[in-house]
């Protein structure tokens, strides 16, 4: 179990690692905890809280706004994110997303991606693999607009 300073800590190395652009792009990150809820009819649903413990197993919804501060539109909006060994990849929606596998030196798809093991065999990577996350917004952030991205991961 991990506790609130343990999640705290965790916290800190969530959020975003780099992000670069041109103008100035704030950026605010939040995690999120998973977890399915029935109701009085048995139906479930997912539903989305603050994290107060989190355990191995546990689902987690990371969300990183983006909001242009600058008056003039910014352009190659990248952002690098960086997963802490307590938590493994599970995925983003988002297809201009690529991910690495060795502390953010190579990226791609994850399907692309190759890792050696110890013993010379080569094998291709896996979602607890993923060390980064990176997203490079190609199109204008206008002055003032904002969005949003996504991703999820398992405690481990």
């Amino acid at each position: 179990m991990i506790g609130l300073k343990q999640l705290l800590v965790l916290l800190a190395v969530l959020m975003p690692g780099t992000a670069s652009a041109a103008g100035n792009l704030a950026l605010a990150s939040t995690v999120f905890v998973e977890k399915a809820i029935s109701d009085r009819d048995g139906r479930v649903r997912m539903v989305l809280s603050e994290p107060k413990t989190v355990v191995p197993g546990d689902r987690l919804v990371f969300i990183l706004n983006y909001r242009n501060t600058s008056a003039a539109t910014a352009s190659h909006f990248v952002v690098t994110n960086p997963l802490p060994e307590a938590v493994s990849y599970q995925g983003t929606p988002d297809q201009r997303a690529l991910v690495s596998i060795d502390g953010g030196r190579v990226w791609g798809n994850l399907a692309a991606l190759k890792v050696v093991e110890r013993d010379g065999t080569v094998r291709g990577a896996r979602p607890e693999d993923v060390t980064h996350i990176r997203w490079t917004l190609n199109q204008p952030v206008p002055a003032g607009a904002k969005g949003t991205l996504s991703f999820r991961g398992v405690v481990r």
